[in-house]
């Protein structure tokens, strides 16, 4: 079986081929990192666990090891993938790069599907696409056993690697079945990837997928060009964002996440409003109209998405410039996967994220109120107290979020806390007379939430402080001099260090055992200031005293002329094909045209990310569209 003419000869030297594929067919000059590795191994049959940040170029580490295994008469690889979005656009760009690659799944016709399934077992396909539950039927797993006997079942490809770990932020019951791989084809090698798992999660991944012998490739899981920024809930969180949008991004493509549908298809409503081109998505809207609004958002330049987290994974949109949270995620792992989708060709973007008392206490009643095993809640709390501890942290928040995976690093000088560190103050005894005024409810046979604490703390009086005689304790007013802002970030910072627990329907207080020694005055406890609610502010103050990140990526007046016509190119080129733009070519690749500005072909050829294919078929256009 011999390659397509852009395609290289097969060598026996796997690194030289490999490099030689990643040359001609993707258009690059050298692997990053791990990739290297992971694909000579992968390539000469080794399993792997690969555990590599969002837009790290985990698809390179499955994909070129299928086209060299190919090359070899090895037949197809089986790459598991959730979502039916991400195989078109895999597919997609495969194929513009010159790789034989189809996917199965619900959007095809029965005629599509036997088409691609007649490839499938003639060997010719180097990669196929599908979901878990598909790949595990029995008609499918038949038609590997064929193929398997036949030579030409080259590898198994198990990407989002994470949704098989019950402790994973996104577990889905149908990854389980994928240890069948590895009992019916012991000898096809397999690789498993994820962009998020902790210790425990990585433990558990390579237990259900019988990964046990299989190599783990962890790279750092820094991402310097995302800068991360908490702040607190003050006022109005949607105006927060909004100052956010305005004053950092506008026109720019974002994510803004939200817990619930409801908040999603209101903050969407009210961006839009304020001139903000903002869409909705949620699993709760017709599949129609979830595809409609994720196609735009791919497809679309400076459109905002405004969703739940069933959108996201798989979004391989490379100019995503800020991610938002305006509810607090479930763990770390999550936050980090969230935040990741921004900026994944690499220019600077930010992860923005307003969290507040109510957020604290939501997410530990969801999990006090869950279903699940007391083993497992323990652990999911001891995930959300990591998250807490990150978004009350007075020092780099990037150390603090590397550490969580184990990974060491300095302070990045990039985070909200390096580039202006907060002001902190002794607590101790703020603390104290907050503890005491529910231990002095306790004594009384009563629980009350957050709101009727500070009034009494405050000595507020209120139809309720009257109707409990609560004028006569002895904590009454003993916190008169803060504010009732500053009380609340008191709370949420006790809750957030586990001395002060939310409890029940109503989110009643209660102390933990570690108040003790906070009582005592045993320990010493310096917290954040609380924010003073702030006016709407112009554009002429940026946060962190960063400018606006320049979508022309530095190029100067005349090069920027190039880029918007090299750009204006591609959007109707990506419009022919049925394609995202950047699957065509991404915004770096087109810059770095308008800035050589290329004399002829093999000038282009050498600009990073064309490819042999493309090259054949668009560089004559790419050429006039620069006026060479």
């Amino acid at each position: 079986m011999n390659p397509p003419a852009h395609l290289p000869e097969p060598t026996d030297d796997l690194q030289s081929a490999a490099r030689q594929v990643l040359s001609a067919v993707f258009g690059y000059t050298a692997f990053r990192g791990q990739q290297g590795d992971i694909v000579e191994h992968v390539a000469a049959g080794g399993d792997a666990l690969v555990l590599m940040p969002t837009g790290g170029g985990k698809s390179l580490c499955y994909q070129v090891p299928a086209i060299l295994r190919q090359q070899r008469g090895q037949g197809v690889a089986v790459v598991v993938s959730p979502l039916i979005a991400l195989m078109h656009d895999q597919v997609g760009a495969l194929e513009e790069a010159g790789v034989h690659a189809a996917f199965l799944n619900s959007s095809l016709t029965g005629e599509e599907a036997s088409r691609i399934e007649r490839e499938m077992m003639s060997g010719r396909l180097t990669l196929l696409y599908a979901a878990p539950e598909r790949i595990t039927t029995p008609r499918f797993m038949a038609q590997l056993a064929s193929l398997e006997e036949r030579g030409l079942l080259s590898m198994f490809a198990i990407d989002e690697a994470h949704c098989v770990s019950q402790w994973g932020h996104d577990f889905r019951s149908e990854y389980l079945q994928l240890s069948q791989l590895h009992e019916r084809f012991p000898d096809v090698p397999r690789i498993a990837l994820t962009a998020t798992a902790d210790d425990l999660t990585r433990a558990d991944i390579i237990e259900r997928l019988q990964l046990q012998d299989a190599r783990v490739f962890i790279s750092s899981f820094d991402r310097p060009n995302i800068r991360y920024l908490i702040v607190e809930k003050n006022g109005s969180p949607r105006e927060q964002l909004l100052r956010f949008i305005q004053d950092e991004h506008e026109g720019e493509a974002g994510i803004v996440y939200c817990q619930s549908r409801k908040k999603v298809e209101e903050t969407a409503e009210w961006l839009t409003s304020e001139g903000l081109n903002a869409l909705p998505y949620h699993a709760g809207l017709d599949a129609d109209v979830r595809r409609r609004h994720q196609d735009r958002f791919l497809r679309e330049d400076g459109l905002i998405m405004v969703a739940t987290i069933a959108f996201g994974m798989g979004i391989d949109k490379p100019d995503v410039r800020f991610v938002a949270h305006l509810d607090l995620p479930k763990n770390i792992e999550a936050y980090y996967q969230e935040t990741g989708r921004a900026g994944r060709d690499g220019a600077p973007a930010e992860a923005w994220m307003t969290y507040g008392l109510a957020d604290v206490v939501n997410q530990r009643r969801m999990i006090d109120e869950s279903p699940a095993e007391e083993t497992f809640k323990q652990g999911q709390r001891g995930k959300l107290d990591a998250l807490l501890a990150l978004a009350e942290a007075i020092d780099c928040r990037r150390v603090r979020l590397l550490a969580y995976f184990g990974e060491a690093s300095q302070p990045c000088g990039n985070c909200d806390n390096c580039l202006n560190p907060p002001a902190t103050w002794d607590a101790t005894e703020a603390a104290r007379k907050l503890l005491s005024c529910i231990y002095r409810f306790h004594q009384r046979g009563e629980r009350f939430g957050a709101g009727h604490l500070i009034d009494v703390l405050r000595g507020k009086v209120t139809d309720k402080t009257r109707q409990y005689g609560h004028e006569s304790l002895s904590t009454w007013g003993c916190g008169a001099e803060l504010s009732e802002q500053q009380w609340r970030a008191v709370l949420r910072q006790l809750i957030a260090l586990g001395h002060v627990v939310a409890e029940g329907e109503f989110n009643t207080l209660a102390l933990m055992p570690s108040a003790r020694a906070v009582l005592k005055g045993e320990v010493e406890l310096r917290l954040r200031e609380a924010e003073e609610k702030k006016a709407r502010r112009g554009k002429a103050s940026r946060a962190g005293g960063r400018p606006k990140a320049d979508p022309s990526l530095g190029l100067d007046a005349e090069a920027q002329e190039r880029f918007e016509a090299l750009k204006a190119w591609r959007s109707e080129v990506a419009k022919e094909h049925g394609l995202p733009a950047y699957v065509i070519f991404q915004n770096t690749t087109l810059a770095e045209m308008a800035r050589v500005l290329p004399g002829d072909l093999a000038e282009l050829g050498d600009i990073s990310g064309v490819g042999a294919k493309k090259l054949e078929a668009y560089g004559r256009e790419i050429l006039r569209v620069l006026g060479r």
